[in-house]
Protein backbone atom coordinates (compact mmCIF):
# COMPACT_ATOMS: atom_id res chain seq x y z
CA UNK A 1 0.00 0.00 0.00
CA UNK A 2 0.84 3.26 -0.65
CA UNK A 3 1.38 5.62 1.85
CA UNK A 4 -0.01 9.21 1.68
CA UNK A 5 1.14 11.12 4.71
CA UNK A 6 -1.09 14.07 3.86
CA UNK A 7 -4.31 12.11 3.49
CA UNK A 8 -3.77 10.31 6.51
CA UNK A 9 -6.39 11.95 8.88
CA UNK A 10 -8.75 11.31 6.54
CA UNK A 11 -8.57 7.48 7.30
CA UNK A 12 -10.84 5.94 9.41
CA UNK A 13 -11.37 2.81 11.21
CA UNK A 14 -13.60 1.28 8.82
CA UNK A 15 -10.79 1.77 5.96
CA UNK A 16 -8.16 0.27 8.02
CA UNK A 17 -10.74 -3.17 8.83
CA UNK A 18 -11.23 -3.37 5.09
CA UNK A 19 -7.12 -3.72 4.35
CA UNK A 20 -6.62 -5.53 6.98
CA UNK A 21 -9.33 -8.44 5.97
CA UNK A 22 -8.22 -8.40 2.97
CA UNK A 23 -4.91 -9.30 3.61
CA UNK A 24 -5.55 -11.90 6.68
CA UNK A 25 -5.47 -14.69 4.60
CA UNK A 26 -1.45 -13.85 4.27
CA UNK A 27 -0.78 -14.61 8.08
CA UNK A 28 0.02 -17.92 9.14
CA UNK A 29 0.49 -18.63 12.68
CA UNK A 30 3.55 -21.15 13.67
CA UNK A 31 3.14 -24.18 15.19
CA UNK A 32 3.87 -22.76 18.59
CA UNK A 33 2.20 -19.65 18.13
CA UNK A 34 0.70 -19.93 22.01
CA UNK A 35 4.54 -19.81 23.15
CA UNK A 36 6.75 -18.10 20.92
CA UNK A 37 3.72 -15.26 19.97
CA UNK A 38 5.09 -15.67 16.20
CA UNK A 39 3.86 -16.24 13.26
CA UNK A 40 4.76 -15.78 9.05
CA UNK A 41 3.63 -13.65 6.18
CA UNK A 42 3.14 -15.94 3.00
CA UNK A 43 4.73 -15.00 -0.40
CA UNK A 44 1.94 -12.76 -2.54
CA UNK A 45 1.30 -13.86 -6.12
CA UNK A 46 1.43 -10.92 -8.79
CA UNK A 47 -2.13 -11.38 -8.97
CA UNK A 48 -2.70 -10.40 -5.57
CA UNK A 49 -0.15 -7.78 -5.88
CA UNK A 50 -2.36 -6.21 -8.81
CA UNK A 51 -5.15 -6.43 -6.31
CA UNK A 52 -3.16 -4.90 -3.82
CA UNK A 53 -2.31 -2.21 -5.86
CA UNK A 54 -5.95 -1.32 -7.10
CA UNK A 55 -7.36 -1.62 -3.47
CA UNK A 56 -4.65 1.50 -2.50
CA UNK A 57 -5.76 3.45 -5.48
CA UNK A 58 -9.33 3.20 -4.97
CA UNK A 59 -8.65 3.83 -1.59
CA UNK A 60 -6.57 7.16 -2.44
CA UNK A 61 -9.13 8.02 -4.08
CA UNK A 62 -11.64 8.03 -1.64
CA UNK A 63 -9.34 9.79 0.89
CA UNK A 64 -8.78 12.77 -1.69
CA UNK A 65 -12.59 13.11 -2.12
CA UNK A 66 -13.24 13.35 1.78
CA UNK A 67 -10.07 15.34 2.17
CA UNK A 68 -11.73 17.71 -1.11
CA UNK A 69 -15.32 17.71 1.06
CA UNK A 70 -13.47 18.76 4.06
CA UNK A 71 -12.07 22.05 2.31
CA UNK A 72 -8.62 21.32 2.26
CA UNK A 73 -7.01 21.46 -0.95
CA UNK A 74 -4.85 18.32 -2.47
CA UNK A 75 -1.40 19.10 -2.05
CA UNK A 76 0.06 16.67 -4.36
CA UNK A 77 2.18 17.10 -7.01
CA UNK A 78 0.30 16.11 -9.42
CA UNK A 79 -2.75 18.55 -8.59
CA UNK A 80 -0.89 21.13 -8.80
CA UNK A 81 -0.24 23.57 -11.87
CA UNK A 82 2.41 22.21 -14.25
CA UNK A 83 2.64 25.85 -16.16
CA UNK A 84 6.22 27.42 -16.33
CA UNK A 85 6.89 30.53 -14.36
CA UNK A 86 6.94 33.50 -16.37
CA UNK A 87 8.67 35.60 -13.89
Amino acid sequence: MKLRLDLLEHLTAEDILEEAVATNHRFKPEPLLSKTGTGSLSPTSTEERAKEAERSTALIQKLRMRANASGKPDTTPSSASTKPSTS
